[in-house]
């Protein structure tokens, strides 16, 4: 085959089309302690529909709660006005009318009906015969189709029905494929299979029905999501289901980016998906579903595009050979240089270089040095850190701080939300402001923000990510190092603050993010 040819039960397939159907805001939903808000689904939704613009999203399970409806009619009343109301699908049930009322009262005109894939199901479950469950199912169907709903046709737990009772599934199949069901949904429900069995299902299903079209829905409890997923498609399917991060029930469901990535890349197939907003809808549902995401996870994670080792800092800068088809431009970031024990002058010089800080060969081993040092120390350093430390380690002045915490006062008491009292002094003038809070820290900002808006007409930036490193060891003494995210406008800077207390450490990272914006904005004016 060609670098852009794909089999296809039995046939090549050129650059073949795939649509991603994107379950986060349900199946992605039951990951354990997730719940979204209606208007955070709304706020997904519209993300995905409009900005990475997949093809198709499931929002819900029908009949859950009354705070589903409000969050389905939501999204169904934005998709109508969009011209996108075929692109929202809902899980509905073989129940009668009820499933079927409950989709149609929130607007929405796809549902995706959940059948019995296995006989085992259909027997044990459902305590029906294979006879009874097609009859209702050709009922629901045809229910709602009168109600101008389409039907796609999930055959729950797929993948135990071809490997115990295959005749079974096709019994399901013939008996129902000339109702209009538009898309059949093949789950691997338990996430068993393995690639090599998703690729010989899907042919069989291919062989026996070439003309009707096929989603793959996968599980990760063997963590083989991803690539069953793509097997999927080497076996014929034209639709995989994915969540965003990955999210869903026990070990969770195939991630968005890997499977978007890993087909364009290595299989060549097309997609309609925005790339370079896989990163935002990825820290979007971080925040919303409190589930944070892996350092490390392939595209979406914090050190992805991060090179540590100097050497591969020396390989970038002599022609990018530690550099793959993953460019992190591609997804709306940026290749970082981390800064520690192991980096090396090469990566420390790439940081400099990007800070315009230009030093002589004897001052970058210097500050390699003193770099290292830090990292023994397990004392993580940012870009935004190095003009202080070269100006340290040459002995520079050190730049004069614009920003000076002249005193603060926080407190917590039982029953009462925590206050926070703040003094600061900005370009030689001293303001105050108080403030209540859901925490220490979040009233010391917010009496922040009351100055810099009400004294200084200024925004104030936006927290992007906080996180907090311990040691362990259970010292109650011991140096807690707290690392914030800023946004600032389009800029995103980090900084850090290392105390005994973490309230303590926070303010003193969030005095420094002050000091460097204000910083760089005397330097714009110059």
């Amino acid at each position: 085959m060609g670098k852009n040819e794909l089999f296809d039960g039995g046939i090549i397939c050129k650059n073949p089309f795939i649509e991603i159907m994107d379950s986060t805001l349900r199946d992605g939903e039951q990951t354990s302690g997730v719940s979204f808000l209606p208007h955070e689904k709304l706020m997904i939704a519209r993300m995905l529909l409009n900005d990475l613009n997949v093809d198709r999203i499931e929002v819900a399970s029908a009949r859950v709660s009354d705070g589903e409806k409000e969050a389905v009619s939501m999204i169904c009343r934005y998709a109508r006005k969009k011209g996108m109301l075929h692109r929202v699908e809902v899980l509905g049930f073989i129940d009668g009318e009820k499933s079927i009322e409950w989709i149609d009262n929130c607007g929405c005109k796809v549902m995706n009906l959940l059948a019995k894939g296995s006989l085992k199901h259909c027997r044990e479950q459902l305590k029906k015969s294979p006879e009874q469950h097609i009859s209702d199912i050709r009922h629901s169907v045809k229910l709602a189709k009168e109600k101008g709903i389409s039907v796609n046709l999930y055959l729950e737990d797929w993948s135990d029905g071809m490997k115990d009772s295959p005749d079974y599934v096709y019994r399901i199949m013939d008996s129902v494929i000339g109702d209009g069901i538009k898309r059949f949904i093949l789950p691997d429900t338990l996430g068993i299979m393995n690639p090599m069995q998703v690729i010989d299902y899907f042919r069989k299903m291919r062989h026996r029905y070439p003309e009707l079209h096929f989603d793959f829905h996968a599980h990760n409890d063997y963590d083989l999501a991803v690539s069953n997923s793509l097997a999927a498609v080497l076996g014929g399917a034209k639709g995989i289901h994915v969540t965003v991060n990955g999210l869903g029930e026990r070990c969770g469901n195939a991630p968005l980016s890997s499977v978007q990535v890993i087909l364009k890349d290595q299989f060549h197939a097309r997609t309609n998906i925005r790339e370079n907003k896989l990163n935002a809808i990825s820290k979007l549902v971080e925040g919303y579903s409190g589930i944070a995401i892996a350092a490390n996870q392939p595209i979406i994670g914090e050190n992805v595009f991060t090179q540590v080792a100097g050497i591969h800092a020396d390989g970038d800068n002599k022609n990018d050979l530690y550099c793959n088809s993953l460019a992190p431009e591609r997804f709306g970031r940026k290749r970082e240089y981390a800064l520690g024990k192991n980096s090396g002058r090469a990566s420390i010089a790439r940081n400099l270089k990007e800070l315009g800080l230009e030093l002589t060969p004897e001052q970058e081993q210097k500050v390699t040095q003193r770099i290292t040092e830090l990292g023994d120390r397990k004392e993580i350093v940012t870009q935004d850190d190095l003009p202080f430390i070269v100006s340290d380690v040459l002995k520079h002045n050190a730049p004069e701080n614009k920003v000076i915490l002249v005193s603060y006062m926080v407190s917590l008491a039982y029953g009462l939300k925590p206050q926070a009292s703040v003094k600061v002094k900005i370009n030689n003038k001293e303001y105050e402001a108080s403030s209540i809070g859901d925490g220490q820290y979040d009233a010391f900002v917010k009496a922040l923000r009351i100055i810099y808006k009400d004294n200084l007409g200024r925004s104030f930036p936006t927290l992007a990510n906080y996180s907090v490193t311990i040691p362990p060891g259970g010292h109650t003494d011991a140096l807690v190092q707290t690392i914030i995210t800023w946004q600032n406008g389009e800029n995103i800077l980090k900084t850090r603050g290392l105390d005994a207390d973490q309230t303590e450490a926070a303010i003193k990272a969030t005095i420094k993010m002050l000091n460097i914006i204000e910083e760089k904005q005397q330097n714009d004016l110059k």
